[in-house]
């Protein structure tokens, strides 16, 4: 049985959510504010949260912050605010999925179905090493030289999948699909802000880069600076 708190103000799409979720076999909390919603999260400890924008008390984004202050619980949004604005700053406060309304409830299941195997291969993994650089994805953590690094969502997600793929070159298209959630188109903006960002954090520059090297026209890769 899947743990579920859905934060949603609209009682009608509330209940149709919860009853539909719960049919399928799922333990659904729900609450229609934002404080009383992170207080279940805190509380109850769920698999899951599927998290409106539109609250009475409080953005649905500054909660998504507190909630990742605290926990790794998948986030999936599930709101109707539409728009690339919107959907990265959400996903860049660490949402792990975007749905705009109206959705179906078989949408959402399936979305929920697609978090958790994300999370249950995360939790399954042990840390990613790459010389000084240690990436716990289980903790969300990144040491450099026994140090910790402090980095957003998705200067995690992005580091992490380059070191999934290290050595290799992935394109900004790539990135964007598997960090962002995003079709290319206009975002590659996006990935060189937050590029830009990392190398920063970890101590290199582009123009004098350790782990991270661009192939000019292709993509990024990140690379072992004391292997040979």
């Amino acid at each position: 049985m899947v743990a579920v708190v859905l934060i949603e103000d609209d009682p009608h799409i509330r209940r149709l959510a919860a009853e539909s979720l719960a049919k399928d076999g799922h333990h659904v909390e729900t609450a229609a504010a934002a404080m009383e919603g992170l207080q279940i999260v805190v509380a109850e400890k769920p698999d899951v949260v599927i998290l409106d924008l539109g609250l009475p008390d409080l953005d649905g984004v500054e909660l998504l912050r507190m909630i990742r202050a605290i926990s790794s619980v998948p986030v999936i949004v599930a709101t109707a605010r539409e728009g690339d604005s919107h959907v990265v700053a959400a996903l860049d406060s660490g949402a792990d999925d975007y749905l705009v309304k109206p959705y179906s409830v078989a949408q959402l299941a399936a979305r929920i179905r697609a978090v958790l195997r994300r999370a249950e291969a995360r939790s399954s993994e042990g840390p990613l090493e790459v010389g000084q650089l240690v990436i716990d994805r289980q903790a969300r953590e990144v040491r450099l030289d026994g140090e910790s690094v402090e980095l957003s969502p998705k200067e995690f997600d992005l580091l992490t999948l380059l070191a999934e793929h290290l050595g290799e070159v992935v394109s900004k298209r790539e990135l964007l699909a598997e960090v962002w959630r995003q079709p290319y188109g206009g975002g590659d903006r996006t990935v060189d802000v937050h590029l830009s960002s990392l190398r920063q954090k970890l101590g290199e520059s582009a123009k004098e880069p350790r782990f991270l090297q661009t192939v000019h026209g292709v993509g990024v890769k990140l690379v072992d600076p004391d292997a040979g």
